[in-house]
C-alpha cells in the first residue's frame, strides 16, 4: 500500500471514525453501524475502502465478520511523514547554520 491510498481512505470522516473505533478492538459490521447514523451497507462500503488500503482486515466469527486494524497498516504513511519531517529538520538546520555564518545578511 502507499501513503496516498491510506490518506484517501481516512480522509472521509465516517471512515476515519470507523477506523478509530476499531483501534479500541475488533467489531462486527452490526456493532459499527449501531454506533453511527449510517446504514450497515454504508459501513460495509467504508470497511471495503479501509480494507483495500490495508488498514483493516476481517475474520469470520460465526455468520458475522469481525473487523480489526492491521498492525502495519499505517506504516507507509508513517514512513512518508518521517521523511517529510526529516527533510524539514534538515532544511531548518541548514538555514540556522547559514544565519549563524552570515548574521548581518
Amino acid at each position: 500500500m502507499t501513503y496516498d491510498s491510506i490518506l484517501t481512505a481516512i480522509a472521509d470522516p465516517s471512515r476515519r471514525a470507523i477506523f478509530e473505533d476499531l483501534a479500541l478492538g475488533p467489531k462486527s459490521v452490526t456493532a459499527l453501524a449501531a454506533a453511527r447514523t449510517i446504514s450497515r451497507p454504508a459501513v460495509s462500503q467504508h470497511l471495503k475502502v479501509l480494507e483495500k488500503a490495508g488498514l483493516v482486515a476481517a475474520r469470520p466469527v460465526g455468520a458475522a465478520r469481525h473487523y480489526h486494524l492491521c498492525p502495519d497498516g499505517l506504516a507507509p504513511l508513517r514512513a512518508y511523514l518521517d521523511r517529510m519531517w526529516d527533510d524539514a529538520l534538515t532544511a531548518f538546520a541548514a538555514e540556522v547554520e547559514t544565519q549563524m555564518e552570515n548574521p548581518n545578511a
